[in-house]
């Protein structure tokens, strides 16, 4: 097997609570992967997704990817360089709503541009092409010039996902990316996401509620329960047996469309 992208071993994490959001995970993701983690809201999906890009720091624990070793950068530059190179899509949208939808996904080259550009929103043509074009990607470009607070939530995450794209990033973090949105929305993002994965070859982990979506999108998943991986296989080995391991007893697998 070629050389994971991403690798994570015996991963920890306790909160100053007292609260262990995470114990001893393990797994490892190979490029080009739709990974989707899932579990009870509790167990550990977020903490797991923010630790990967040093949003938060673990307890203990190793992180190792594309041959950084995640855990121990200390210095701010060095976990920049880091994000950089992972992109982030999260439940709700973390979008600028007065500013334009071009200039909202504009601002995910800031990591990148020297301080002063950067203060003044000063981009150049190259970054409004490559903006557009990755609006094109997710079917919005005809909305670049409205404000983000006149689009529906399911064109706010396609925006989300354009604003990512505009670092290039080597793997793709979504964090519950269709939670926010109604059940015929949620296919939407779901399918450009799986067009970025397969078209573009980037490495996706998503988190999700849906077992129809997963089943639908995955090629491979995890399932946390109480912060421990108590699965790990292909989408059509969670046997209803399996899930009600994952979920508890008594939890009904129910679609997007069932709601």
């Amino acid at each position: 097997m070629s050389t994971a992208l991403l690798t994570v071993k015996d991963l920890n994490k306790t909160y100053p609570n007292g609260v262990q959001a995470l114990r001893g995970v393990s797994f490892d993701v190979q490029k080009g992967e739709f990974l989707v983690v899932i579990g009870l809201s509790g167990s550990g999906k977020s903490t797991l997704m923010r630790c990967l890009n040093r949003l938060q720091s673990s307890t203990s624990g190793d992180i190792t990817f594309a041959g950084t070793d995640v855990v121990r950068l200390k210095s701010a530059t060095q976990i920049r360089s880091l994000r950089r190179k992972i992109g982030m899509i999260f439940q709700h949208f973390n979008l600028i709503p007065r500013q334009s939808v071009l200039k909202n996904v504009l601002m995910g080259v800031l990591g990148s541009k020297k301080t002063w550009p950067s203060l003044l929103g000063i981009f150049s043509a190259e970054e409004k092409a490559e903006a557009l074009k990755n609006l094109k990607l997710v079917g919005i470009a005809e909305k670049a010039h409205l404000r983000a607070d006149q689009l529906s939530g399911g064109q706010k995450q396609r925006v989300a996902i354009a604003r990512a794209l505009m670092q290039n990033p080597e793997l793709l973090l979504a964090d519950e990316p269709v939670a926010s949105l109604d059940p015929a929305t949620c296919h939407v993002v779901m399918d450009y996401l799986k067009k970025i994965n397969q078209e573009l070859g980037i490495t996706v982990i998503a988190n999700l509620h849906f077992l129809s979506l997963v089943r639908q999108y995955a090629t491979r998943v995890i399932a946390l329960k109480e912060g421990e991986v108590v699965f790990s296989g292909r989408p059509e080995e969670i046997t209803p047996e399996w899930f009600q391991k994952i979920y508890g007893e008594g939890a009904q697998d129910v679609s997007p469309h069932s709601l």
